[in-house]
């Protein structure tokens, strides 16, 4: 019998979720198994591995957001692992994962306790931006002018463009430095992912203290309002903590 594994936590905390009933990768109940001083949330596995389709995806988060709904974080917080991790015997998980980091993950589970990821995306309209850029600027806007209907040499498109690129990165620097500049203090570890698409120009992830999340909301917002509402935020205040739990290999 083959295991997919959602989830750690500490084998203390089992008490919390015993009488809790999910189901899992194809509809499989989840289960829990205690390997001290850990507990692993799992289900049987019924493929030997799982394609990272929405359907996948979406049940391994529902399991997780559940445990998380279901457990008082100033008590427990589940340590989040991958998606499609799917083990041939509990022996595996010790040997693999738990015995050789078990310092790392009960430092982590500790660390997580009472705490939230929350994420900002930022979003916007490049076109629009570069406009904008060029109505602030008066030299940018008479330079930009004096060129149009004009035969460019391969200098002068250079040159125009290098400025025009100078002036949206600046607008973009600006945008970036406020948000971080408000976040951060708010929060007790940052992490920067990689943007995903091209009008994506910022994707932070913040753990920050559980009850402060309105507080961290009202501060996305008023910077909205700061920039006004020219962005487009994808702001998620309830996530699996996945940007604060990475193992250190030895």
């Amino acid at each position: 019998m083959s295991l997919y594994l959602y989830a750690i936590l500490q084998a203390e905390n089992l008490d919390l979720i015993k009488d809790l009933e999910l189901k899992g990768m194809n509809d499989q109940p989840v289960q829990f198994h205690a390997l001290l001083p850990f507990a692993i949330v799992y289900s049987e596995a019924q493929q030997e591995r799982y394609l990272a389709s929405r359907a996948n995806l979406i049940t391994h988060e529902t399991v997780l957001e559940s445990l998380m709904k279901a457990i008082d974080p100033h008590q427990a917080v589940p340590l989040p692992l991958q998606f499609g991790l799917v083990v041939d015997a509990w022996e595996e998980v010790q040997r693999d994962l738990l015995i050789p980091y078990e310092d790392q993950l009960t430092k982590l589970i500790n660390n997580l306790i009472g705490k939230r990821e929350v994420s900002v995306k930022l979003f916007w309209n490049q076109n629009e931006e570069l406009n904008l850029a060029v109505a602030e600027n008066k030299g940018l806007q008479q330079r930009r002018e004096s060129l149009m209907g004009k035969v460019l040499s391969m200098d002068e498109a250079i040159a125009i463009g290098q400025e025009l690129e100078a002036a949206i990165e600046d607008r973009k620097q600006v945008i970036i430095e406020a948000f971080l500049n408000t976040l951060k203090p708010l929060s007790h570890e940052y992490v920067e992912g990689e943007l995903l698409t091209e009008s994506m120009i910022y994707n932070g992830s913040y753990l920050i203290d559980w009850d402060k999340e309105s507080e961290f909301a009202t501060a996305v917002e008023d910077l909205d309002k700061q920039f006004e509402n020219r962005l487009r935020i994808r702001y998620n205040d309830f996530t699996a903590p996945y940007n604060f739990v990475n193992v250190e290999r030895e």
